[in-house]
């Protein structure tokens, strides 16, 4: 009981702390996430492009899908404490571009995100059947069209639960911006168990709350996925007609 009581005092002797490391743990993770799933978007339409009839546009498509894996692979190879050490220190270091750190913070979860979610978006229009291109290529459409019209929408689909996942790790990894003084919940919470130095009871509420956040995203995801996938039970259009007779 005493233990609970030393947690309930350590919260609400804080609680502004831990509200404020929540919101921007939240609030980076979501932008992180959004942004991440457009260039993810981006990179999952110019990898996904047929060749040019054009050899110079043909040549530099074939380029621009070189850098563009090269890229997802360091971003995907390479830890984000790392990628958050040498955005924030090194570019002030070599070019002296001094970015505040909630800045820094969402440009890295930004192109974090954007490497995995390049792949998942890439797997996913490669999964659409090969006759929606050709039906979208029949109407006229181009590569672009038939992405924003046809495949896009059928892959945003598929692919939610991955978003959801995405959204849940970048939830957690946003703890490893503490290293560049990103005022998020692990931050937050290092700064009072320094102070009451009560490490287990001030990082067992962070957990409970990191927690709630998880399955709070996940619920919310399951929900989303349900209605976007319509209603259990289907009428055939035949007995709708009959019923009509």
């Amino acid at each position: 009981m005493a233990f609970i009581m030393r947690m309930k005092d350590i919260f609400l002797e804080n609680s502004d702390a831990f509200i404020r490391g929540t919101v921007n743990t939240l609030l980076i993770s979501l932008i992180g996430t959004l942004a991440g799933l457009l260039i993810g978007m981006f990179i999952g339409i110019v990898k996904t492009s047929p060749a040019s009839k054009n050899k110079i546009l043909n040549r530099l498509l074939q380029i621009l899908k070189g850098i563009l894996t090269v890229y997802v692979q360091v971003l995907r190879g390479t830890p984000m404490i790392v990628q958050s050490m040498l955005l924030y220190y090194g570019l002030y270091q070599f070019i002296a571009i001094d970015m505040k750190p909630m800045t820094a913070a969402f440009v890295i979860v930004s192109i974090n995100t954007g490497a995995y979610m390049a792949e998942v978006v890439r797997a996913g229009i490669n999964s659409i059947d090969k006759g929606q291109f050709e039906a979208a290529y029949a109407l006229g459409m181009g590569h672009l069209q038939s992405m924003l019209y046809v495949v896009l929408p059928q892959t945003f689909k598929n692919i939610i639960p991955n978003i959801g996942n995405e959204f849940i790790v970048n939830i957690k990894d946003t703890s490893v911006l503490n290293v560049i003084s990103v005022s998020e919940l692990f931050f937050a919470t290092r700064t009072i168990a320094g102070q009451n130095l009560m490490y287990f009871e001030s990082y067992l509420i962070t957990s409970v709350i990191y927690l709630f956040m998880t399955l709070s995203v996940a619920g919310m995801l399951a929900w989303l996925e349900r209605k976007l996938g319509g209603p259990d039970n289907y009428e055939k259009a035949t007995d709708i007609f009959s019923s009509g007779n």
